[in-house]
């Protein structure tokens, strides 16, 4: 009896721990399940968390522009002349305002208080007939022409200093040639029309004279240098004279560059003179045209930042921009690259940004209008008030705006304009810029140069983000795909144990590695074997059918001592000596075929140059590093296929290779599917082997032996360089937004045509 209590309870704590048990494993499936869904919930809320943070700081590059009147108060010292010139310092703080009589006055931006009032040390007796701001305009330098032949230059300049931790301005005005006039005229004729460019211890001046009792007015062109002694202190100025060739009745306006070494001439009936004045004794005419319609008038004329190109507003509120460009004899001529209708009255001023390609207009009506040159684009348009305008200033930063109407009243105007370059077209549309022959596909960024017109084209980057994938796609599809259907269905399992993992062993190497030598040592190994290789595509294929007809005559008694599944490895010393023979038969038929370099024949006879690092290095790298994951998966996907299946095949009296191309690939074709996108997606997003294999030049160019670059190489390169929040920021971040978009459209295509495929294929 005690033996059967014994066994019951012995039984029911078996049962105990058995009930224990199962529910410790349901527990532990159910934490498995819950942690996989949130594993899966959370990689979801990681790619949308992604995308929205792109939006996010790609979204400000589509906000509009906006420009909103803050104040209005009184002219500053307005019984003291006629403004002449407005314009204001970086800090929107102080302003200032040049007068006919030749007072300056210096106001507060805000309230218009007066801060300073300054008279220009004019010679007595002596009267202003011209007035001219210098170019550049960030030099803060203007000119005054005077009634006897003379010019005083002036250079408003703005000190600043900290009092009780608060920033003061304080405005003063400098001399830079001296207060004392300089003579321009030695006949003393009036200066009608007066421009000057200075900078780098020279200056330039243009003026046209009035008619005197000694001839007809003339162009005179007079440079200043200062030269520096190395064995003292002393500055000797040096002088020279020049008249130009051309009668000055009818020049409206005069114009100097900011490398002092074109001069452009505006005419009254709209015709535009174009003077080379790198040699300041001997100016050359360059061009002569009308830039204006018949019956328009030029109104307003206004270099561009950067003084590469010419505003010019029209009577008919059309406003053109004319740039230097180079024609097809390699010679610069002014032409017009795009226009602007601003409006239908006339263009009273033009106001270009100082470190951007922008420019503001205002018309007869009071209507000013922002634009951007580059976006080809208008972005605000608004009326400044009730009366006309008398002047305007733009204030360095582009981020306020002056304008005195001729009510004697001042308006100050808020703008908020951060990224005008921007646009739809600009983006992914042929842009011209400024002296370029042609409207082009442009990735430039950044320059040297303050004056650079950034070049935000996203398209050569991803041309070359498609071309570098189709490359390396082309060398690794076959490749992979062919290695894997024969590793999985024809290969002994033996020799499969090695072959596999060395394979995939490959996908271990890290890409920098890959990409360094795909640099240092394929790249120059490529340029000077390229023959060799292009022979040995030829010898292998070759090689490898002479040596499959053969093999069918191999000794029956031979053949049936090679283990089945083995015949591959009798492949390898053919596919060896058909390289070294390609190569080694290189030379001589290339001096035979291309006269001694492929290169060379390539570039004489088809017009294709060779870049040493291109996109046949790329393809070669990165197919070499696509290659170990397309051929894991899909020799996986191979290897599954259900035995039934090719035994079924077989038996029905289908031949191996039959049954591999009528069932096996079929059955194994979402798999296969899956391992050409992944592939793909590798390709589209690898880094750093394009950026050190591809020469990393954002050029269009179909050709293999031209360089690309790539979104992500280009995002990688120019990140650490952008200002946070700038528009190079911003655009890079579009840029990871468009590779974003990209590759999660075309995955889910992928799995799309992928889970349709199992469908299909599922029954067999």
């Amino acid at each position: 009896m005690s033996d059967i209590n014994a066994q019951k309870k012995k039984s029911s704590m078996q049962k105990s721990d058995r009930d224990i048990h199962e529910r410790w494993r349901l527990l532990k499936d159910s934490i498995a399940g819950y942690g996989v869904i949130l594993g899966g919930l959370s990689v979801i809320v990681a790619v949308v968390l992604i995308f929205f943070y792109l939006l996010y700081v790609v979204f400000p590059l589509f906000l509009p522009a906006s420009a909103d009147s803050t104040s209005q108060y009184a002219v500053p010292e307005a019984t003291q002349g006629k403004t002449v010139l407005l314009d204001m310092e970086e800090q929107n703080k102080v302003a200032v305002r040049f007068t006919d009589t030749g007072q300056v006055i210096f106001f507060d931006v805000a309230t218009g208080k007066t801060l300073l009032n300054q008279k220009v040390a004019i010679p007595d007796g002596v009267q202003i007939t011209s007035f001219s701001q210098a170019s550049p305009v960030s030099e803060n330098t203007v000119v005054y022409g005077l009634s006897n032949g003379q010019v005083i230059i002036v250079k408003h300049q703005y000190k600043i200093s900290y009092v009780n931790d608060a920033r003061v301005i304080t405005p003063e005005l400098f001399y830079p040639s001296g207060e004392q006039a300089l003579i321009l005229d030695d006949t003393g004729a009036a200066l009608e029309k007066i421009a000057v460019a200075t900078g780098d211890n020279a200056t330039t001046i243009v003026a046209k004279t009035a008619n005197s009792t000694q001839g007809l007015g003339k162009i005179r062109l007079t440079h200043f240098e200062k030269e520096t002694s190395l064995f003292s202190e002393e500055n000797k100025l040096t002088r020279s004279d020049a008249v130009l060739d051309m009668p000055a009745a009818g020049i409206e306006a005069i114009l100097i560059d900011r490398n002092k070494t074109s001069l452009f001439l505006v005419g009254s009936d709209g015709r535009l003179s174009v003077f080379d004045i790198s040699d300041k004794t001997n100016p050359l005419l360059k061009q002569h045209q009308n830039v204006v319609e018949s019956g328009q008038k030029i109104t307003r004329v206004a270099f561009l930042n950067g003084d590469l190109s010419l505003m010019i507003g029209e009577s008919n509120g059309l406003v053109s921009q004319w740039s230097m460009v180079r024609n097809k004899l390699n010679r610069s001529a002014l032409q017009k690259i795009r226009s602007f209708k601003v409006s239908d009255k006339a263009v009273v001023a033009i106001q270009t940004e100082q470190r951007r390609k922008g420019f503001v207009t205002i018309d007869a009506d009071g209507v000013m209008g922002i634009y951007s040159s580059t976006a080809e684009r208008e972005l605000v348009k608004k009326s400044v008030g009730e009366t006309l305008p008398v002047a305007a200033a733009l204030s360095p930063r582009a981020n306020a705006l002056l304008v005195q109407l001729d009510n004697g009243k001042i308006n100050l105007w808020n703008v908020k304009n951060e990224h005008p370059e921007v646009s739809l077209a600009s983006i992914w549309q042929e842009v011209w810029y400024e002296s370029y022959p042609k409207p082009d596909y442009i990735w430039q960024s950044s320059s040297a140069s303050s004056d650079f017109e950034p070049k935000f084209s996203l398209t050569p980057l991803v041309f070359g983000t498609l071309k570098a994938a189709f490359y390396s796609m082309l060398v690794a599809m076959p490749l992979a795909l062919m290695g894997a259907i024969y590793t999985a269905y024809f290969m002994a399992p033996r020799m499969r144990q090695y072959v596999k993992p060395t394979i995939e062993l490959m996908g271990a190497l890290p890409t920098v590695i890959l990409g360094f030598l795909a640099g240092l040592w394929l790249a120059p190994f490529v340029e000077e074997h390229l023959a060799g290789l292009f022979f040995l595509i030829m010898t292998v294929p070759l090689g490898v059918m002479i040596f499959a007809y053969a093999w069918q005559y191999l000794p029956r008694s031979l053949y049936e001592k090679i283990p089945e599944g083995w015949d591959a490895a009798f492949l390898i010393p053919v596919i060896l000596f058909s390289g070294w023979l390609a190569f080694a038969l290189a030379p001589s038929l290339e001096l035979l075929l291309f006269h001694g370099s492929m290169r060379e024949w390539f570039k004489a006879e088809l017009g294709i140059g060779y870049d040493q690092r291109n996109a046949l290095i790329v393809g070669i790298a990165m197919g070499f590093a696509v290659i170990p994951t397309m051929f894991s998966i899909a020799e996986d996907a191979i290897f599954s296929v259900p035995k039934h299946l090719t035994v079924g095949s077989l038996a029905l009296g289908a031949t191996t290779w039959q049954t591999m191309t009528k069932v096996v690939l079929l059955t194994a074709s979402p798999g296969i599917f899956s391992a050409v996108m992944i592939g793909l997606g590798r390709a589209v997003g690898e880094t750093m082997i394009v950026l050190m294999a591809t020469g990393n030049t954002p050029v269009m160019d179909l050709s293999i032996f031209q360089g690309l670059r790539t979104l992500a190489a280009n995002i990688a390169v120019e990140m650490p360089e952008s200002e946070v929040d700038s528009t190079h920021y911003r655009v890079l971040f579009l840029a990871a937004l468009v590779l974003f978009t990209f590759t999660f459209v075309f995955n889910t295509l992928a799995e799309v045509i992928r889970q349709r495929l199992r469908e299909k294929y599922s029954s067999l």
